[in-house]
């Protein structure tokens, strides 16, 4: 990416844990970062296009990183990791009228690392098809809800260790249903 786009990215994300998102302007990001509006509208078409810019390359960069988890809680790691130090931006996207960018990309990448997660741990254990996705989507919506109502909540509760409840609670479920399905496939 080119120093320039970098610059502008970096100030939007410094204004966004000063103000809400509806109050950030083009000027102000360009007086931030002393460039002009023409400079702004060569790498973005406007705000929006802007945020849906970044929360998609960072959504990019958790996925091709990040490819072993071996429990739940790895999941959810990575997505804490990603919003570490941006609290209040976070919140501020989270809130505007323009989150669809941001709810997109969480539930792409809670997605991508619970797939991940299923194959860790059923590697040894043949699955219906079906029953892989329905453990897929049923481990994305776990994940996704859950930290939906952490933001919900203004991220005041540690998430981390709430879900580390869970995880250690919920355990021997999902071991037994793993299992369980494995063994509805013929032949084994």
């Amino acid at each position: 990416m080119n120093h320039t786009k970098s610059i502008i990215i970096d100030a939007f994300w410094q204004l966004l844990e000063q103000k809400p998102f509806s109050k950030i302007t083009v000027k102000d990001i360009v007086d931030l970062c002393q460039l002009n509006r023409n400079t702004f509208y060569y790498h973005f078409h406007d705000i929006p296009e802007l945020l849906e810019f970044i929360v998609k390359r960072d959504a990019d960069s958790i996925i091709q990183t990040h490819h072993d988890f071996n429990s739940p809680m790895d999941c959810l790691t990575r997505l804490l990791e990603s919003c570490a130090g941006r609290r209040k931006a976070i919140l501020h996207i989270y809130r505007s009228v323009h989150r669809e960018a941001f709810l997109n990309e969480l539930d792409r990448i809670a997605y991508y690392v619970v797939t991940q997660y299923i194959n860790t741990v059923t590697a040894n254990l043949t699955l219906p098809p079906e029953d892989r996705e329905l453990f897929i989507r049923f481990y994305k919506c776990t994940i996704t809800g859950i930290f939906l109502d952490w933001l919900n909540a203004g991220m005041e509760y540690d998430l981390s260790a709430h879900f580390m409840r869970i995880c250690f609670l919920f355990d021997d479920a999902g071991r037994q249903a793993f299992l369980k399905s494995a063994e509805l496939v013929p032949g084994q």
